[in-house]
């Protein structure tokens, strides 16, 4: 064996031997470490600190449900119409249109009836934006229609988004309210309910572009080529009486039997001409002045007409004309695209 290497014998019996306590051995008895020291609790508490900050304690919190979700027409017709003596101002947007609403708005601020103002969101995102800077002035009437597809003219989505239109206007007057619709590429340049003349059902303005004679006729013009008048349902006031919800049930009936297909690319406004003709003599109905209300496709073509009839004009509608880019262009050539220069004058800001 190395000198090195001795070998580590233990005592006889040891294996069968308690183990001494050291108080056996007469020495003192050893105390449990203070853990409870100040300097421990703020040790302690720190780390509790620093863990609630990054790791998460039970189930990851949702953010709150919106409220608008659960807003109804009901409660926003009612809403509207205490701003506006009992009347509705109506429009129907989803987010691709928010800077037409924004223009029309600003137009309709300037004549002091922005109050009275219900916007019809046609997605959840449109509903929450609005209500989120101008809070009540939007509702969305489930089921939302698809919001991407709905701004075409022509294509299938565009038809499904318009054909809603004659439900919530008669929704709002079975409210016992009367409603004026607007679509939102309108501007108005004076206010138009001084010309709702007379204690009419139904007051619309008429979409052809031939001149009319300052004192025209006030009812519904004959039809045209395609057996039917070429109304405008862009622009609509109506009364609570039981003639106008007739015309409104019967134009939602005329949009079932004319759906949408790909030969004949519809929208709403066929149908709406077709319920004014087939319940001709049933509604008490009134043509709007052309000078007051023109068509697109004379405002905007018809220098002379314009220079003829200016101080004339209330509501002009950017219409015969597709697309966005095209619709606001026109709409700046002429100084109506306000949302450039006094954005601050619409209820939602900059959009």
């Amino acid at each position: 064996m190395s000198l090195h290497q001795r070998s580590q014998q233990k005592p006889p019996g040891s294996d069968s031997l308690p183990v001494s306590s050291p108080t056996s051995a007469g020495a003192a008895p050893s105390r449990p470490l203070p853990l409870l020291t100040l300097p421990y609790l703020f040790c302690l508490l720190a780390v509790l600190l620093f863990a609630a900050l990054l790791l998460p304690w039970g189930p990851a919190a949702r953010a709150p449900a919106s409220p608008w979700r659960a807003y109804t027409l009901q409660e926003a017709a009612a809403f509207a119409a205490a701003a506006g003596n009992g009347t509705v101002l109506l429009a129907a947007v989803s987010g691709p249109y928010l800077p037409f609403l924004s223009n029309w708005l600003i137009s309709v601020n300037r004549a002091g009836r922005a109050g009275q103002v219900l916007v019809i969101a046609e997605d959840y995102e449109t509903l929450e934006r609005i209500n989120a800077a101008w809070p009540g002035h939007a509702v969305l009437v489930p089921p939302a229609p698809d919001a991407q597809a709905a701004h075409k003219f022509g294509s299938q989505g565009f038809f499904n988004f318009t054909s809603r239109r004659p439900r919530h206007l008669l929704q709002i007057l079975e409210l016992g309210y009367s409603v004026m619709y607007n679509d939102v590429d309108m501007v108005w340049l004076a206010d138009p309910f001084p010309y709702l003349v007379g204690d009419h059902d139904v007051y619309f303005m008429d979409d052809m572009t031939p001149i009319k004679p300052l004192d025209h006729s006030h009812e519904l013009p004959p039809p045209g080529k395609k057996g039917r008048t070429y109304i405008c349902s862009c622009m609509i006031f109506l009364r609570p009486t039981e003639g106008a919800k007739l015309l409104l049930r019967k134009w939602i009936e005329e949009m079932k039997e004319q759906p949408w297909s790909k030969q004949r690319k519809s929208n709403d406004q066929p149908a709406f001409n077709w319920a004014l003709n087939k319940t001709a003599g049933q509604v008490d109905v009134y043509l709007l002045p052309q000078s007051a209300y023109p068509t697109g496709g004379l405002y905007f073509k018809n220098k002379t007409w314009v220079k003829e009839t200016k101080g004339k004009h209330v509501i002009i509608h950017n219409n015969y004309i597709t697309g966005f880019e095209k619709k606001i262009k026109r709409f700046r050539d002429h100084g109506l695209w306000l949302v450039d220069e006094h954005s601050d004058e619409s209820p939602l800001g900059r959009i």
